[in-house]
């Protein structure tokens, strides 16, 4: 059955290829971020059953008007994908406060603000699915990224309260939690690591890959065939789960 699925930080990365995938299934997309030229370019991608709308996930009137487009396009929001993050890298003594909070804003209060808003038409229907990409770092520490990890965290238990509140109501809310995938923030934050640690780029890059059993970096196609399958009614029973997808980092 077709649905009107909205995926915020739709224009990269795994973002993009959750909404190329959920597209290609027949699903209505509608393309969430804060940059309108990517969004743009996807939806032309896309052409019929896609929308793009900018929208800031911390700035709750931005999110409001995005959901009301959307809703005005496509109908109720069957399903929400939480894409949308950040991952500023430095050792813990010189993280930047306004960094610290700027991660917060983004991958937790991002999170709250979008799966209210897609609550309140779930509630009423008795059916929908939220996915937030969580990360392994929701699962475990890494060193250099404690924002990033301690954001995640606080996802992943947000998903697991909200999926025992509405387990009764048709709703399924869970975490995808890929390892390194070979995305741009993973580049920026190989990046970052150089800058500021002085380590080579090689150096770098190893410290990503290393902790992959199968000793790369995870597809963000991948990512999506999980978050495709979760979203499907024969995942129905599957509610409050962390899926890690990290060719076994964590087993």
């Amino acid at each position: 059955m077709s649905r009107h699925a909205l995926i915020t930080g739709a224009g990269t990365g795994i973002g993009e290829a959750i909404s190329l995938q959920l597209h290609r299934e027949g699903h209505a997309v509608t393309l969430v971020g804060r940059r309108s030229e990517p969004l743009e370019t996807l939806s032309r991608a896309l052409g019929k059953q896609s929308f793009a709308v900018t929208g800031d996930v911390t700035d709750r009137g931005e999110i409001e008007s995005a959901f009301e487009a959307a809703k005005a396009q496509f109908g109720d929001v069957e399903i929400l994908v939480n894409c949308a993050g950040m991952a500023p890298t430095a050792p813990f003594q010189r993280v930047d406060f306004a960094d610290w909070q700027r991660t917060m804003d983004v991958n937790v209060n991002g999170v709250f603000h979008c799966t209210q808003l897609a609550l309140e038409s779930m509630l009423e229907n008795n059916w929908g699915r939220v996915v937030n990409i969580a990360s392994v770092a929701s699962l475990r520490g890494f060193p250099y990224v404690s924002g990033y990890c301690a954001s995640k965290h606080a996802v992943l238990g947000m998903t697991r309260a909200l999926a025992l509140e509405v387990a009764t109501q048709g709703i399924t809310v869970n975490a995808v939690c890929p390892g390194y995938a070979d995305t741009d923030i993973v580049r920026n934050a190989i990046a970052g690591i150089v800058s500021k640690t002085g380590r080579t780029e090689a150096d770098a890059m190893q410290h990503f890959t290393e902790s992959n059993p199968q000793g790369r970096l995870v597809e963000v196609t991948e990512v999506a065939s999980a978050v495709s399958w979760l979203c499907s009614d024969g995942a129905a029973s599957v509610t409050g789960q962390a899926i890690a997808i990290d060719g076994g980092g964590t087993a």
